[in-house]
């Protein structure tokens, strides 16, 4: 019989009474591991230069040493398959705006139950943003704000009407699958098309396509 194939988790967290605890609700998640856990940046940088990338990478900011949003831009760089989600107590704007800006794929608080962040690990993996709901608002506020400030531009990047209708349910919080289903292709299709988006916005994650094309005014 087939051997399960897991989605390696990695957690980034200093305090351990809550990095354990997390650990569990991973472990006693169907197809999921947590592989490996680390307390400062520094050593979890460092692993990844010799294990293979996991799938998601649960990221705290307030470390020691390297603070997680510096490790993001690490892990982003050297690892870009790598999705990873910023797990914290900081619930104010600039600091929600840099994990974005810095390539973050989520972002969740840690109010967060331990249901709700396998289900935005799973999220994570297939593609999609998850957040904590206040902390989704709060960035559709700023993006709205951002848009109503700036008038409508020509589309510099060429996007074609099918990558913009893709851009369109990207920001609308579907997963490939999902997208797939609401315009009636394939999940291979649909990353052929993000792949395209990708490139022509000059951008590696979801999140990041989304903000281009909002605060751009391309969808």
């Amino acid at each position: 019989m087939e051997t399960e194939r897991l989605l390696d988790v990695w957690l980034i967290e200093d305090s351990a009474v809550y990095r354990r605890g997390l650990a569990r609700a991973i472990a006693g998640a169907p197809g999921l591991r947590c592989a490996r856990e680390f307390d400062a940046a520094e050593a979890a940088l460092a692993a990844l230069a010799d294990a293979p990338p996991p799938g998601v990478i649960l990221l705290d900011v307030g470390l020691p040493g390297m603070d997680g949003l510096r490790a993001l831009r690490e892990i982003r760089s050297r690892r870009p398959e790598s999705r990873a989600i910023i797990l914290t107590v900081f619930n104010d704007t600039e600091k929600i705006l840099d994990a974005l800006c810095a390539g973050a794929n989520g972002y969740l608080l840690k109010t967060a139950s331990s249901d709700d962040v396998v289900t935005a690990i799973r999220q994570a993996a297939e593609g999609g943003m998850p957040m904590t709901p206040n902390v989704a608002s709060r960035v559709l506020t700023i993006f709205n704000r951002i848009v109503a400030a700036q008038p409508a531009t020509p589309d510099p990047y060429r996007l074609t009407s099918r990558e913009r209708e893709v851009l369109e349910k990207m920001a609308d919080g579907l997963v490939t699958k999902e997208i797939g289903q609401r315009l009636s292709v394939s999940a291979h299709t649909v990353t052929n098309h993000i792949r395209s988006i990708y490139a022509k916005l000059h951008v590696n994650t979801n999140t990041a396509a989304v903000a281009k094309a909002i605060r751009e005014r391309l969808i």
